[in-house]
């Protein structure tokens, strides 16, 4: 029997699995979080730790319809003008209960489109930031850059403010599939964005690229590559097209009929990674690759790689804290998620309390189950040592767990005395095999595609 055809027999064309970029999953986020759970967990961090703050900006100029992200279009300033202000009274509320001494290990601005700020705006975010914490000697800052909404005026507070990170969307260069998802954005648009943006310094860049868009061929995924390649992005997300019309409206303007099969979804996956291997990257998990040198490897190799909500990092602080509609914010003791409407959001921040809706207070049970869902990600194993030692679980408790994944999924995990492993045939089912560790109901939610 083929490989494909073994897959095939286990469901992998047809499963709807979590990305697992967190565990439990957001569908399982509940009202028994608020704010009074988030200034609980902010109090309880440790004076002169290194934390992570991601800022969200959730305003588009167009709206791209593959997107599903929570974002609003404008064609003006005013409704982002006044975002910013309730940003900035977020942050300072914020500063007002950070323990002295705190730095930011990373900061990210996403969305949306952060890059629609103007340049006083975002002079005026950056100060505020500093303003409550500076950065640490080794952090990292980060922003997701529209290469047809960025100039010299804007990088150059970006680049002043010490961004050293960049982070591209590129999705595909084909003219017809960009006209078909939404998404225009020519070769040369982005190469010059890539260009201005190195010409300021900033060394670092990131690129995201998808597979599984409408019309898309082996041809056309390996021509779009190449010409990524032609950029030197020192990291690739290679993620699939979640096709979600039921969660995110706008995608129904992309005819399903001319999306490709779950089969050839894998195989434009398979094209897009031969050529990132034989480029000389080094492949992240399930969906990253990045050059031998660049943090992502590097951790990799010292077992120190995560899976965050943006994807695979080698950020190791403590607490992630989500600022903005929408953010969800990571501590050790849960999950806090803002209101995710701008009025809902601005309302609470406007009354003094943070605006956090929703939320995850988590068990011993979810931290030991989401370590060895997060190790199967990032590294295609689980480590019985670990587990044992770090959660009290019995060995022979952890192997009937081990066990009854292997069963499920004959030939394509190993189960040894050192733990469950997944061997390169078996790659694909990682996230399928990964759900043999989740203890929630998946009914909850609907969501994308296993390939």
């Amino acid at each position: 029997m083929s490989t494909e055809s073994q897959l095939t027999r286990l469901g992998l064309f047809d499963a709807r699995v979590p990305r697992y970029t967190s565990y439990p999953t957001a569908p399982h986020f509940s009202a028994s979080v608020d704010d009074g759970d988030f200034t609980g967990w902010v109090d309880q961090i440790a004076p002169g730790s290194r934390i992570s703050l991601y800022i969200h900006v959730p305003f588009c100029r167009r709206l791209c319809w593959f997107c599903a992200c929570r974002t609003q279009g404008t064609r003006s300033d005013a409704p982002v003008r006044a975002y910013l202000d309730t940003l900035k009274s977020e942050i300072a509320m914020l500063g007002r209960r950070l323990p002295e001494g705190v730095t930011l290990s990373r900061l990210h601005w996403g969305g949306g489109t952060p890059t629609l700020l103007a340049a006083d705006m975002m002079q005026e975010l950056t100060e505020s930031i500093f303003a409550i914490a500076p950065m640490h000697e080794e952090g990292e800052f980060s922003v997701e850059i529209d290469p047809n909404e960025i100039d010299e005026a804007r990088l150059d507070v970006l680049a002043g403010a010490g961004m050293n990170r960049a982070s591209i969307g590129i999705q595909d260069f084909d003219p017809q599939i960009q006209s078909v998802i939404g998404r225009i954005q020519s070769y040369d648009v982005t190469r010059d964005a890539v260009d201005m943006i190195r010409a300021k310094g900033i060394d670092s860049l990131n690129a995201d690229i998808l597979y599984g868009l409408p019309h898309q061929s082996n041809e056309r995924i390996a021509e779009s590559v190449q010409k990524l390649l032609s950029l030197s992005p020192d990291r690739v997300a290679l993620y699939g097209y979640a096709h979600v019309p039921w969660m995110a409206r706008r995608q129904s303007m992309i005819p399903a009929e001319a999306l490709p099969s779950p089969e050839t979804r894998l195989k434009l996956y398979e094209t897009a990674k031969k050529l990132f291997l034989w480029d000389g990257y080094r492949e992240i998990g399930i969906d990253h690759f990045s050059r031998p040198e660049d943090g992502l490897a590097v951790a990799l190799d010292a077992g120190e790689l995560r899976r965050n909500f943006q994807g695979y990092t080698d950020d190791t602080a403590p607490a992630l804290i989500g600022l903005g509609a929408s953010s969800i914010s990571k501590f050790p003791q849960g999950y806090a998620q803002n209101l995710s409407g701008t009025s809902d959001y601005t309302a609470r921040i406007r009354d003094g309390r943070f605006a956090t809706g929703r939320g995850h207070v988590f068990t011993h049970e979810d931290n030991m189950r989401a370590r060895m869902i997060e190790q199967l990600m990032c590294e295609f194993r689980i480590d019985t040592a670990e587990i044992t030692e770090t959660f009290g679980i019995s060995k022979p408790d952890l192997n009937a767990m081990f066990q009854e994944v292997a069963d499920a999924f004959p030939g394509f995990v190993d189960v040894t005395n050192d733990g469950l492993s997944i061997p390169e045939a078996g790659r694909p089912l990682t996230r399928m095999i990964a759900r043999g560790f989740d203890a929630y109901d998946l009914s909850k939610a609907g969501h994308s595609s296993a390939i």
